[in-house]
């Protein structure tokens, strides 16, 4: 063997396992397959069951006579197939009674090598063809299945359900996504072994509940689940199978749930991944309702799928025609005795031409969760940098701008070259354009995310993290966080001046900031009470409907113009 590739699956030789007793009978095989492959030999069955438990992941094939001594050829061949390790390794019996032929195949044997021996180039061909055969099966196992669980994966079971569609056209059945709750939270706590564990008996609950009713399941993605079963009426019994022995998990103590979300009768003219793709947005109404843990599919969600269907194939027309409209919320500097106009926070709002007013709450998550809100934010850039640069040359002015960074341009490579071309393209500077990023942003791969605000800044531009206090991990990231000011979240304004009013924790907030010489933003403020208490606990810049509500651009100017005027009038 060449030294260069004796360590390659090529120069391996398939090995078989021959069992058979009688010497001549060996000596025969060994002659005609001793070139091709590496031969090991078991006369009795014990022996022949002791050699496959041994070296059954190194096995291609087992020749075996059914005239043994001790245990009977048929006895071992019945072993092999009833036991899920070594079911797998293809069988071709050798034997000269035809009747055990048929007995032999319901067992699971492959073929047969009739006695006396054909020619040599027989037997060969029937041998490698069986191990042809059963390495391509097991490749297509290996392919089809979740390594982990046995199930179907994603792709095969779609193929799969698509095929229970053909035959079984009049049968009502249900597309059912499952999963465990807080999954990710199990495996950091307790290991990827022990979540391993619990996904294998999660698996097994489902094969045993669907060798009774029929069906088909797959492990899709790490701790989710996706079901085709024959409709049932009775889901809270189904989830009760799935949770079985998940109750008290060993290592916790703690109850283990599942959620599960169903489109029940599922319409099979709606494409086989759309039918799971409404079970999925069933099964997140589900999230963290203990007392509620099953969703069902129904008309508002498809409304709201349509909605989003709209809404995207719409969005790249809607940048092109420039459907997308800026609206800028001023930002008032409250330090001193009379408030000034400091800033102004740019708000998109989508001017639909057959939905009308599309709120953000509704676009910004969807766009969020499909990346088109990378472009978006692009558009929204430029946008207001051009804006800039025309209130800066027909009114004087240069008011800087806080525009949102989503978390997918924070990941983007070129994004401090984008931000610099387009303020370098409306002759801006680094500082007109304030940079929003929220707090959660911060929390997700934190390194890559600081190095990449780090360079921002080091090129000028400031950086104002958004919703803060909305999060759970606000004041000890304050440490770490490179950052130039920070924004009060909406609601955690709202809270502190609800009907019981306590602004403890707020005050606290802003003398942290303080501390950390970072100037707060309060956004949301309505109230000349919530305006007068913000400012006594020193609250640096405000902005809400007290001032302003969001303005388009015309009416955003009329507010430039007036607040000039007044600072004419006070000098």
């Amino acid at each position: 063997m060449n030294a260069k590739n004796a360590f390659s699956i090529s120069e391996e030789r398939r090995r078989i396992l021959l069992v058979e007793d009688d010497y001549v009978n060996q000596e025969t095989l060994k002659a005609t397959l001793g070139d091709v492959y590496e031969i090991v030999i078991a006369e009795t069955g014990e022996e022949a069951l002791e050699t496959i438990q041994d070296q059954y992941e190194t096995l291609s094939i087992i020749l075996l006579d059914l005239n043994l001594p001790g245990i009977q050829g048929i006895d071992v061949l019945s072993r092999i197939k009833k036991d899920p390790q070594y079911s797998r390794l293809p069988v071709i019996v050798m034997t000269s009674d035809n009747e055990a032929e048929v007995e032999c195949l319901k067992l699971g044997a492959i073929d047969f090598i009739p006695k006396p021996y054909p020619a040599s180039k027989v037997i060969l061909a029937r041998i490698l063809r069986t191990i042809e055969l059963s390495e391509d099966r097991e490749t297509i196992r290996l392919t089809e299945r979740d390594q982990l669980t046995g199930l179907y994966n994603k792709e095969f079971f779609y193929h799969y359900a698509a095929q229970l569609d053909l035959y079984h056209k009049d049968t009502p059945t249900d597309a059912i996504v499952f999963d465990v709750n807080h999954f990710h939270t199990y495996n950091d706590r307790y290991g990827k072994a022990s979540g391993d564990e619990l996904l294998i008996k999660i698996a097994n609950n489902a094969m045993s509940y669907l060798d009774e009713i029929g069906g088909i399941v797959c492990r899709s993605v790490a701790d989710t689940f996706m079901m085709y079963c024959i409709h049932t009426d009775n889901y809270e019994e189904l989830l009760a199978r799935l949770s079985a022995c998940l109750d008290e998990d060993s290592i916790s103590g703690n109850r283990v749930r599942l959620r599960m979300g169903v489109y029940v009768n599922a319409d099979k003219n709606v494409d086989i991944e759309r039918r799971f793709d409404r079970a999925k947005m069933a099964a997140d109404t589900a999230r963290d309702h203990l007392n509620a843990p099953i969703g069902f599919f129904d008309h508002s969600m498809r409304e709201a799928e349509i909605l989003e269907e709209q809404l995207i194939d719409g969005f790249h027309t809607a940048l092109r025609e420039k459907q997308f409209v800026v609206y800028y919320q001023p930002k008032f500097d409250v330090k001193q005795d009379v408030p000034v106009l400091s800033s102004a926070e740019a708000l998109v709002r989508w001017k639909h031409p057959t939905l009308g007013l599309v709120s953000p709450g509704v676009f910004i998550p969807l766009f969020e969760k499909n990346g088109l809100i990378q472009e978006l934010d692009n558009y929204v850039w430029s946008q207001v940098a051009s804006q800039i640069k025309d209130w800066k040359e027909n009114l004087n002015i240069t008011l800087p701008v806080s525009v949102n960074v989503s978390r997918i341009n924070l990941y983007d490579p070129k994004l401090t070259d984008k931000l610099l071309n387009i303020t370098e393209m409306n002759g801006l500077t680094t500082e007109n354009l304030l940079l929003e990023i929220t707090e959660s942003a911060y929390t997700e791969k934190t390194d890559q995310i600081i190095t990449t605000v780090k360079n921002l800044r080091k090129l000028g531009f400031y950086i104002e993290m958004d919703d803060f206090g909305c999060g759970y991990s606000s004041l000890s990231m304050l440490i770490d966080m490179p950052i130039d000011a920070l924004k009060l979240d909406i609601q955690f304004i709202r809270s502190a001046f609800k009907e019981q009013k306590d602004t403890r924790l707020l005050e606290t907030m802003i003398g942290l900031a303080k501390s950390f010489e970072v100037p707060t933003i309060a956004e949301g403020v309505e109230t000349a009470e919530q305006y007068a208490e913000l400012k006594a606990m020193g609250c640096n810049i405000i902005q809400g409907y007290y001032f302003s509500r969001p303005l388009p651009k015309e009416e955003f100017e009329k507010l430039i113009i007036n607040e000039l005027k007044k600072e004419e009038h006070v000098c």
